[in-house]
C-alpha cells in the first residue's frame, strides 16, 4: 500500500505524489491485464508481435 505524508496542508501534492507512487507500483497495470481473459494462443501471438516488430526495430537502427 502507498502512503504519502500531507506536509503544510498541502493536499493537492500530497495527491500528485499518491498517484505518482501508485503508478510506479504497477497497479494500473495489473487491473488492466486482469479486466478480461485473453486466450493463451491469443496472448502467444501478441507476443510473437511484439518480438517482431521490436527485432525490426533493432535491425532498422542498427
Amino acid at each position: 500500500m502507498t502512503r504519502i505524508e500531507v506536509k503544510n496542508g498541502n493536499l493537492d501534492g500530497a495527491m500528485k505524489r499518491f498517484k505518482i507512487g501508485v503508478a510506479r507500483s504497477g497497479i494500473p497495470s495489473e487491473l488492466k491485464k486482469h479486466k478480461f481473459h485473453v486466450k493463451p494462443g491469443v496472448k502467444k501471438r501478441e507476443a510473437l508481435k511484439t518480438m517482431i516488430k521490436n527485432s525490426r526495430k533493432r535491425k532498422k537502427s542498427n
